[in-house]
């Protein structure tokens, strides 16, 4: 029997904000499958999984440190993907926005200001747009696919972290371990509740939703980048400039992420590793599209998701499951979540098409 997707007239507006919780109840039921085929008990697994991590100060507090950076790329990624701009490097240019600030915290090591950390900040934010810089010119000069080069510059990034802490960047002191000196005390984040890592970055994660969001709701930008990715045709005809649009998103995105950087360093690490993130600009595309490319829904789903990071380490931890139960979860969300938005726009029919035949005749 043929089996075929027909559009539909018109995209159903409260199923376009539903469907992302219909994706997490589906993941939720299809998890518990996966774990009864793995001889876990699900509803217990389910349990250590979404609910033992935030039972506790600490475990709300770990969750918010998880979700400042997922918040801080959504946020900017966002931007860009209304108006039809793809940038998939955000990981990289976090780890670019994390050496900008960790060089200058290094290069201060020994020395405590007051203006050290808003530096870093800055610095974070300079290195992040930097490296998207190149993308949005190779775009805007060469018409080059800003996936590949977004993408490409990311394993480019991680390169120059591996080379740094491993060459010129070392501690002298670590005992031939390739990580850099621990940051003085005036390069760290200030914490907001004590005995645990939770530090400002939140409340600037936050700041930024209400930034983006004043962006994409109140600002003439805002309107222009919604129009130019829903009519790229009108926007030119209205005189809007894609080329200057293309820069400004992908410069926002990726400041956004160079942010996301240097506040994992300061806030969560206390030095340069190896490993900044453990795919946060990766995941932040997820999040993106499941708070609708919105910055207050970004915001809810970041939460989610690094809910699944620490459910993941939950689940190892006291169950024995692999750590790749995190990546799991995040990847059936995404899949239920783009296959509702297929179902939104077209609905499934069975057979073959009929044919108008007035309209042959």
């Amino acid at each position: 029997m043929l089996v075929r997707l027909e559009q539909r007239p018109e995209a159903s507006k409260s199923m376009i904000y539903v469907s992302p919780l219909i994706a997490v109840v589906l993941t939720v039921l299809t998890a518990m499958v996966m774990f009864a085929l793995l001889g876990v008990y699900p509803v217990k697994a389910i349990e250590t999984f979404f609910i033992e991590p935030v039972s506790s100060l600490d475990g709300l507090a770990e969750l918010l440190v998880k979700a400042t950076p997922l918040v801080l790329i959504g946020v900017g990624l966002s931007l860009g993907f209304q108006a039809n701009v793809w940038n998939i490097g955000a990981e990289g240019q976090l780890v670019i926005g994390a050496l900008a600030g960790g060089g200058l915290a290094l290069a201060f090591f020994d020395q405590q200001s007051i203006f050290l950390v808003p530096a870093m900040l800055v610095c974070g934010v300079l290195g992040g747009m930097a490296w998207a810089a190149i993308p949005a010119w190779l775009k805007t000069r060469y018409n080059t696919n800003e996936i590949l080069t977004s993408l490409m510059l990311t394993y480019v990034g991680l390169l120059v972290l591996s080379y740094l802490v491993h060459g010129p960047w070392k501690d002298p002191q670590g005992m031939n371990f390739p990580e850099s000196r621990l940051f003085h005390d005036s390069a760290l984040l200030p914490i907001l509740i004590d005995e645990t890592r939770l530090n400002v970055g939140a409340l600037i994660a936050l700041f930024v939703v209400v930034l983006g969001w004043i962006l994409i709701s109140r600002h003439i930008i805002g309107f222009q980048i919604k129009v130019i990715g829903m009519a790229p045709m009108a926007a030119s005809f209205a005189g809007f400039k894609e080329k200057r649009l293309i820069w400004l998103t992908l410069l926002i995105s990726g400041g956004c992420a160079g942010l996301a950087g240097v506040i994992e360093l300061s806030g969560a690490i206390g030095q340069i590793v190896p490993s900044i993130s453990p795919g946060y600009g990766f995941t932040a595309i997820i999040v993106a599209f499941l708070g609708r490319l919105h910055p207050v829904g970004v915001l809810f789903a970041g939460l989610l998701m690094a809910l699944t990071y620490l459910g993941g380490d939950s689940a190892q931890i006291t169950m024995n499951l692999p750590n790749a139960v995190t990546g799991v979860f995040q990847g059936m969300l995404l899949f239920f979540l783009l296959a509702s938005d297929v179902l939104i726009k077209y609905r499934v029919r069975f057979g073959a098409p009929k044919i108008n035949t007035e309209a042959a005749e």
